[in-house]
């Protein structure tokens, strides 16, 4: 069945049925830069009479792959982020995100599917430099959000992902009107199946709303490893088994505490680096991680890796008088990383990051 154009729909200021937008998607092939171009590429596979697209994976938690995902799915993660954020046809989006990823497709299909009217800007660490109007809706990552703190009072409600946001980051978010939520998915999930709310008097509020809530029609469940399970049939063909170890609060609220990949096994002590890193933040400016290397006697010992340079003796005061850490959290050694590796999107790759290391 094919999925129809909202007639609200505009892209940047222009209404479009599905036969003009092919002519745009075209245009946009033929004529644009790199991003207009992925917008292009999209508008026509959308358009076209397949019912299928297929995405490319960000890399962040493995090798960058094509997923294939249905219309009608994407349509309906539209339709529950419209109904969970109360977005109504005529209403305004801005997309500052690449349209390479699904994060960037999604906003595209949300504006097509609800008949919202999308503005498009050149993908910048700076999107609301480019930015003059106000609107109800965006999508940015964590680095976008840090630059345009002075600007958000331009958007009514703001979704953040694609990387966790630091406590500082949302320290600076209090006093700002602007909704802004941190969410949670991945590319098979069709960008966003939870998110939370990470301003206003959230911060002082109860622990619940800490934690990421579920969009409608998914619910949530763990394994064996306490990794979470996705059950979200309308999205979803079957359940997604995910390496994501967290503390279920219900089958449509948990709390994210890191990846299974990453754990460190150290002494028989399981650590969770992302846990950990949540407590070094404070102290440390330059981009960091921890991770595992051997060792004889504990089998792996926590290490830290920091980007650039910094005074090992002085951070290592400054760990040990922090009482956030436990013992065992405290790193045995300080690695300084002239840069680290990152994905396609611009994420850490812990994995190449420390194989560059060992070559």
């Amino acid at each position: 069945m094919a999925i129809e154009i909202h007639s609200k729909f505009k892209l940047n200021g222009i209404s479009f049925d599905k036969e003009e937008l092919k002519e745009v998607g075209y245009s946009l092939v033929k004529e644009g830069d790199p991003n207009e171009k992925a917008i292009g590429d999209f508008l026509l596979d959308w358009c076209n009479v397949g019912q299928n697209i297929e995405v490319q994976t960000s890399g962040s938690t493995g090798k960058p792959k094509l997923v294939g995902l249905k219309k009608k799915h994407m349509a309906n993660s539209a339709w529950a982020t419209g109904e969970y954020f109360k977005l109504k046809a005529g209403d305004s989006a801005l997309l500052c995100i690449p349209a390479y990823f699904i994060a960037g497709k999604m906003m595209l299909v949300r504006a097509m599917v609800l008949g919202l009217q999308l503005d498009y800007v050149e993908p910048s660490s700076s999107p609301m430099d480019f930015v003059s109007k106000t609107y109800d809706f965006c999508a940015m990552v964590p680095l976008q959000l840090q630059n345009s703190l002075a600007k958000l009072d331009s958007i009514k409600t703001l979704i953040v992902g694609g990387a966790p946001i630091s406590k500082q980051q949302i320290e600076k978010l209090q006093n700002i009107s602007t909704d802004i939520y941190e969410t949670y998915g991945m590319t098979e999930t069709i960008t966003h199946v939870a998110v939370k709310k990470i301003n206003s008097n959230v911060i002082n509020s109860s622990e619940a709303e800490m934690h990421f809530r579920a969009l409608p029609d998914v619910v949530f469940k763990t394994d064996d490893r306490d990794c979470l399970i996705v059950d979200a049939p309308n999205i979803l063909d079957a359940q997604i088994i995910t390496n994501d170890i967290v503390h279920l609060k219900s089958e449509t609220e948990f709390e994210w505490l890191g990846r299974f990949d990453n754990i460190i096994n150290s002494g028989g002590v399981k650590l969770i680096p992302e846990s950990i890193e949540a407590k070094l933040a404070p102290i440390i400016e330059n981009r960091f991680f921890v991770s595992g290397a051997p060792d004889k006697i504990l089998g792996q010992k926590l290490i830290l890796l920091i980007e650039g340079k910094v005074d090992k003796a002085t951070l290592f005061d400054s760990i040990k008088d922090t009482r956030m850490l436990q013992k065992f959290e405290i790193p045995k050694d300080i690695l300084n990383v002239p840069e680290f590796v990152e994905t396609t999107s611009g994420k850490i790759n812990r994995l190449e990051t420390l194989k560059s290391l060992s070559n």
